[in-house]
This record gives C-alpha cells, sequence and structure tokens, in this order.
C-alpha cells in the first residue's frame, strides 16, 4: 500500500509545479558586473569568459539599457585604468574611468536600476593588492581605511546608488559611512562584501581588471575551511551600519550563505563569480550542459541558499529566460 500522501501528485504538471514552486528568481533581484576599460573604442573581449568583455564608454551605456529593458535590479562596475600606481590614485580621481563610468550609467539609467560601484583599490594600484603597502609589503588596514572613505566619497558624488567595499579592510563599513554622511551621501547604501573568500575561482576576474597582482590576499580574505569567522564578519559589518551584506563566492558556499541569512536583519547578497561563470560556459561549449538550465538551476540554488540578491554575469540572459 502506498501513503496517502504522495509527493509526486504535486509534481504532475507544469502548472502544477510552477503553484508549489517554493524558491522563485525574479530578474529584479538580480546584478550584472560590468567592467569599462579606460581608452576602449570597442568592446575588448575577455578570452577566459566568453561572451563577458571589457566595455567601452559607448557600449557600457549600451549595456546598461538592456540590462534596465530586460528588468535587471543593479549593474555593478569595475574600473579598469589605462596606468596605475601603489596608491591607487585613479580610483578617487573624478576623471578617473570608474568615476567617468558611473556618471554615463546614471545618465543613461537614471534611477531605473541600482547604480552600484566596487569600492577597492586592487583595480587601481600597481602591485594588485586591495589596499596600501607599508614599508615591509603588508597590507595596512588603518591606511587603506582613509583610501576608502576617499574613494566611496568620489563613487557616490559621481552617482553611485550604492557602494561596494570587497577589501575585506577590518573597519571599512564603519569609516565609509561616516565619510558618506559627513559628506552629505547620507542616502548612499552599502553592500558589505562580509564573508569573501579568498578562492581559486578569481581566476578569470584577474583577466578582467587586467589585475597587477603578485602573490595572494590570504592575509585578509577569509580562509575556505571557515564558517565562524564569516559569521563574526557579517555582525561587524551590520554593526558599523551595512545596508546590505555580501557573501562571494556563491556556489562552494551555500552553507556559508544560509548561515549568514540566519542572522543577518538586512538583504543578503551572493556573487556567482568569474570561475563559477567560467567552467559553466566550458562545459556547455563542450556540449556537456545546457547553459539556460544549469545557469536557472544554479541561481534557484544561490536564492534557496537565502540569497535575496544575486551578482551573475548572466542576469540579462537570465533575466530574458524567467520572463518567457
Amino acid at each position: 500500500m502506498y501513503p496517502t500522501s504522495r509527493p509526486r501528485r504535486l509534481r504532475t504538471t507544469p502548472a502544477m509545479r510552477r503553484l508549489v514552486s517554493e524558491t522563485t528568481i525574479e530578474p529584479r533581484q538580480l546584478v550584472l558586473p560590468v567592467f569599462v576599460k579606460e581608452g576602449a573604442t570597442e568592446p575588448v573581449p575577455i578570452s577566459s569568459m566568453p561572451g563577458v568583455v571589457q566595455h567601452s564608454r559607448d557600449s557600457l551605456r549600451k549595456a546598461a539599457a538592456e540590462a534596465v529593458a530586460a528588468g535587471v535590479g543593479g549593474i555593478m562596475l569595475f574600473g579598469v585604468p589605462a596606468t596605475r600606481d601603489a596608491r591607487g590614485s585613479a580610483g578617487a580621481d573624478p576623471d578617473g574611468v570608474l568615476n567617468v563610468a558611473l556618471r554615463d550609467v546614471r545618465a543613461e539609467v537614471g534611477n531605473d536600476a541600482v547604480v552600484m560601484a566596487d569600492t577597492c583599490l586592487d583595480e587601481f594600484t600597481d602591485h594588485g593588492h586591495c589596499g596600501l603597502l607599508d614599508e615591509q609589503g603588508r597590507v595596512d588596514n588603518d591606511a587603506t581605511l582613509a583610501a576608502y572613505a576617499e574613494l566611496a566619497v568620489a563613487q557616490a558624488e559621481s552617482g553611485a546608488h550604492v557602494l561596494g567595499p570587497s577589501g575585506m579592510m577590518d573597519g571599512q563599513v564603519g569609516v565609509i559611512r561616516e565619510a558618506l554622511d559627513v559628506a552629505g551621501h547620507t542616502d548612499a547604501a552599502i553592500l558589505a562584501y562580509s564573508a569573501k573568500y579568498t578562492s581559486a575561482f578569481y581566476g578569470p576576474f584577474r583577466e578582467a581588471v587586467d589585475s597587477q597582482l603578485q602573490g595572494d590576499r590570504k592575509t585578509y580574505q577569509q580562509d575556505p575551511a571557515n564558517v565562524r569567522e564569516a559569521l563574526r564578519e557579517a555582525t561587524l559589518d551590520l554593526a558599523e551600519g551595512a545596508d546590505m551584506v555580501m557573501v562571494k563566492p556563491a556556489m562552494c558556499y551555500a552553507d556559508v550563505l544560509r548561515s549568514v541569512a540566519e542572522i543577518s536583519d538586512v538583504p543578503v547578497a551572493a556573487y556567482q563569480v568569474s570561475g563559477e561563470y567560467a567552467m559553466i560556459e566550458a562545459a556547455v561549449a563542450n556540449g556537456w550542459l545546457d547553459r539556460r538550465r544549469t545557469v536557472l538551476e544554479t541561481l534557484t540554488s544561490i536564492r534557496r541558499a537565502g540569497a535575496d540578491v544575486v551578482l551573475t554575469y548572466w542576469a540579462v540572459q537570465a533575466a530574458g529566460w524567467l520572463a518567457r
């Protein structure tokens, strides 16, 4: 005898499955990360991320408009400067590539999408680290905080709705919040990269931003073995005034994402990073995986683990699939 209640009854038709689906994805929950290259006159393909490019200013505006038309909730901007120095000076320069791009995108989309800025120095330093270095070549946490404050204010003045401090410096949220408030940008929000792991999945991103990094970031990004540390970091960021918190990467850290979501009283984001994108695209290119099914399954898993917002390079494609 079968039991009276049979779960398979709720799987019989597409309509039935839609009716009882527990986890949904909507385009508004997706954020598109984009790269803009100083001096580029046309998009520059990124070999390790098929379909993703370093944008020119013109192509960036077009991509931003397409994202809004698709219903994507936000756009996260990363700059690729022509010149770098030890202090990452181009990051806070009002005429630097990222700040110019922020103004371009705000002019294009206004408030129709949330415009976010990567508030970090790694794209702009000639050593590739996320902070300023001391005489021994170590990242100087407190000196870096002062640079982040300047960077955040410049980005807010260029039109960023959201600042995304991704460098994992202790105290970065509090320092940035104070600087924004003093400068009159009280409405600018902070998306704190609270649990950013020193992951092998960032490789293609290094190509995307022409990273100058030598060595690693293990002294300031988190050990992949640790979960309690992520909760401590998130708790500190929340206490300092973070408006959203982030777990990065997403797919290999679903347990961390769930744990952070359980303690957070603000929206939780997760970043489906470049290596996650690259390995799926490689499998698709070899005919081993179906792109649409795989992408939507991974996004569903990230949402199911607790993410309110997902940064993904498939944001526009996924939005189109979800609309059908």
